[in-house]
């Protein structure tokens, strides 16, 4: 019945503007009639159950109590009214002995409602909850998986999926690689696979709109690798249309430059898998909705096409990162490897990356480092183990920690969440506001997040799995998903130590936990002082040469990173400072070391690139930050010619605003529109750099302070968050941290500044 209202009852997307059709402006807080496409299920009964920072959404009988009713309510759109009276009521019943008052000035006003709204969408167990979406090919491997492999998926969900798919359609009848980029073969293909796996018949005008779009481009046959695998797997493509995946890589001594050790472990940990199903030719059992598919997607008979001629046609609005000399030179080599590959040398190497996938799957619970090896490492253990085995049974027990159901419908969130991240932030977001003492009790439930988020223990056995330490870091999500970062670990480490100083917990880190932090912060330093993600730099740039993805750029070794090298600066600079005595010269060296690196980074206009966000607001702020915390004097030339560029990027009214388009060329390009995420970060890192010109600031907060709402929150606007150059993410809480965060070291420096004046 869901899925017939779905097909029957939306408005031609003619009649909406391409912008809007695509999302970027219309997941409004609060207003779930925002979206294009109404709700697919009763939002009302939709619950975020959390438990040590899990989330799943869960869909409850009318009447059952709910965990987190206030959040739940706020992320699928509904309003949250009530909650936020009864919050001001009791604030202003406390507002004699709070210090709280009518006669604060504008920006502690607007301060106070703003940390008293998103105080209401703190979780039981101490994070904030939020949409990590963006990315549009994630959904499809769940439902390849899921459809072969049987896993059931809740009809609410399905539903709900169908219209986020509805909803972030284009006006040109495509799918982008990400909810904002043009319409890809890519995203259109894959997407179109969702919507026809979960019920939507072929002859739904928005199908037959997606297949004019595609008519045009040969249909599926240019979409790029990973897209290939997929097809391939579900039998819609043949496995001779895809290059070889060469699985006996694995078995080359580990010294050798190019071994999967060396590897980004994102990268590392999808290829494996994808090698394991490549090597075993795995492909669905052929029936009559695949053999359907087959006939929508590809527009020449099936058994005419020239499989061998399509594995290097890309389509042109898909290619990022065109196919270097060496790896054709390399795709030859190994295309034809594949007529004489032994099979005992075959199995062996298979046998390697099952191997490897299974640890994989033990050290994260079955959750995995992301979306895109969760799903095929699942695809993978019910090929080897069955349907009925205890693996296979966690995997499918695990995928709904990935499922999130937002304003514009269900998706598929790109890790299992963003909580340690987001939660790190807020508390010293907080602990910047002139009004902390009135929320106490956020910082203690935050610090509890922290302190159960830590990860206290190396995998056993882990550098035989490419693994290397964990002890004392922290992940961007929950200790299950075992993976540590060194920016997360950074920020947390923060958090902890904030919470600590300033006594807002009885339940401090201990001295060890926080040694066991910093002595993993020292450990992942890279030789250029700089820190990368979840590892230390393994391999050398030439490995980007063989970048096969087509879609990303910069996926095969993990880089340093300016933000990975802030976060970590940062860290250690306050742990110093509250251990002055605790292994000072490899403190004071590593702190030394990442300076040098964050100097020798900076562009010669004065910023820096943010690889992690939307750009280069974000790469200034961490840049400014982490130099001034390390002890840089505001006067340094590199600071000063950081502002200077960031107030040549000021618009008119005074914010700023980056397209994404900045992190797919890496230059500067204005948004139409300022936006409040990047007019926070302008506005932290003119701060933090004690800028002289206060009027520069003033006008960056006033307006933050009229873009936010009456109930104290401010609205989705554009994608802020980047992986890989070219695949845009989403955080949702970035929207509140930030402009909170930016009022209160404003409100912090100038206490009586009235901004309006």
């Amino acid at each position: 019945r869901v899925l017939t209202h779905l097909t029957k009852n939306f408005p031609h997307p003619s009649t909406l503007s391409d912008m809007a059709w695509r999302g970027l402006d219309c997941r409004r807080a609060g207003d779930s009639a925002a979206t294009a496409f109404p709700p697919a299920s009763d939002l009302t009964r939709w619950s975020l159950e959390v438990a040590e920072g899990r989330q799943v959404w869960r869909y409850v009988q009318p009447g059952e109590r709910m965990q987190n009713p206030v959040a739940s309510r706020y992320h699928v759109g509904l309003d949250i009214n009530d909650a936020v009276a009864a919050a001001e009521l009791q604030a202003a019943s406390t507002a004699a002995t709070s210090s709280a008052s009518s006669s604060s000035s504008p920006v502690e006003q607007g301060l106070r409602k703003g940390v008293r709204f998103f105080s209401l969408l703190q979780t039981a167990d101490g994070h904030w909850a939020g949409d990590y979406g963006g990315p549009m090919f994630l959904l499809p491997g769940l439902a390849i998986t899921t459809y072969i492999t049987q896993t059931a998926l809740s009809a609410e969900f399905r539903a709900e999926a169908v219209r986020y798919l509805s909803n972030m359609q284009a006006a040109d009848g495509g799918w982008g690689i990400h909810i904002e980029s043009q319409s890809t073969v890519f995203g259109t293909a894959l997407n179109y696979v969702v919507m026809r796996l979960f019920g939507v018949p072929a002859a739904d005008a928005r199908l037959q709109r997606a297949r004019g779009w595609l008519a045009t481009r040969r249909g599926c046959l240019g979409i790029p690798s990973w897209g290939k695998f997929w097809l391939a797997v579900l039998n819609v493509y043949s496995w001779e249309g895809v290059h070889s995946l060469f699985p006996e890589m694995v078995l080359l001594p580990e010294w050798f430059p190019l071994h999967t050790r060396r590897m980004w472990s994102y990268c590392r940990t999808v290829y494996m898998p994808m090698s394991f199903v490549f090597g075993a030719r795995f492909q669905a059992p052929l029936d009559p909705l695949i053999r359907e598919l087959r006939s929508e997607l590809i527009f020449e008979p099936y058994d005419a096409v020239d499989w061998k001629s399509v594995r290097d046609f890309i389509a042109p609005e898909d290619l990022y990162t065109p196919h270097t000399l060496p790896l054709r030179l390399f795709y030859k080599a190994v295309d034809a490897y594949e007529y004489i590959a032994p099979r005992w040398l075959r199995n062996r190497a298979l046998k390697w990356c099952y191997a490897v996938l299974e640890k994989e799957d033990e050290f994260t619970n079955f959750i995995d480092i992301g979306p895109v090896n969760k799903v095929i490492n699942m695809l993978c253990v019910w090929l080897e183990k069955g349907p009925d085995s205890r693996e296979f049974k966690q995997h499918e027990e695990r995928l709904v920690d990935y499922l999130w159901v937002g304003r514009d419908g269900g998706k598929m969130n790109g890790t299992n969440g963003s909580q340690l991240w987001d939660t790190a932030f807020m508390v010293q977001a907080l602990i910047e506001c002139p009004i902390r003492e009135e929320f106490k009790d956020v910082f203690k439930k935050a610090n509890d997040y922290l302190d159960l988020t830590q990860i206290q223990k190396n995998h056993p056995n882990h550098a035989k799995y490419y693994r290397s330490p964990t002890k004392g870091g922290w992940p961007f999500s929950t200790r299950d998903m075992g993976w540590i970062v060194a920016d997360c670990t950074g920020e947390g480490l923060k958090g902890a130590l904030i919470c600590k100083k300033h006594k807002y917990t009885t339940t401090p880190l201990s001295d060890d936990r926080i040694f066991d932090a910093v002595n993993i912060l020292l450990l992942m330093q890279n030789a250029t002082g700089g820190y990368a993600t979840c590892e230390e730099t393994r391999g050398w740039h030439f490995f980007e040469w063989f970048n096969a993805s087509e879609v990303f750029g910069e996926i095969m070794i993990d880089y340093d990173y300016v933000e990975c090298t802030s976060s970590a600066l940062s860290a250690l600079c306050l742990f110093k400072e509250m251990y002055p005595t605790h292994r000072t010269r490899e403190v004071d060296r590593a702190i030394r070391k990442g300076t040098r690196y964050m100097l020798n980074v900076q562009r010669a206009d004065g910023s820096w690139e943010g690889l992690w966000g939307v750009c280069f607001t974000y790469g200034i702020w961490f840049g400014v930050e982490g130099l001034v915390d390390a002890g840089l004097p505001v006067t340094h030339e590199a600071i000063r010619k950081a502002c200077d560029f960031l107030v040549s990027k000021q618009k008119e009214d005074g914010g700023w605003g980056e397209t994404f388009m900045s992190c797919v060329t890496r230059q500067y390009v204005q948004h139409p529109k300022s936006q409040v995420v990047n007019t926070a970060w302008a506005v932290l890192s003119l701060l933090k750099a004690d800028y002289k010109d206060v009027a520069v600031i003033r006008a960056g907060v006033r307006l933050l302070l009229q873009r936010q709402t009456a109930q104290g929150d401010w609205l989705q606007e554009s994608i802020c968050g980047v992986f890989n150059k070219n695949c845009m993410i989403s955080y949702s809480n970035f929207k509140n941290v930030f402009p909170l965060w930016a009022l209160g070291r404003f409100a912090e420096k100038y206490p009586n500044d009235e901004v309006f004046a």
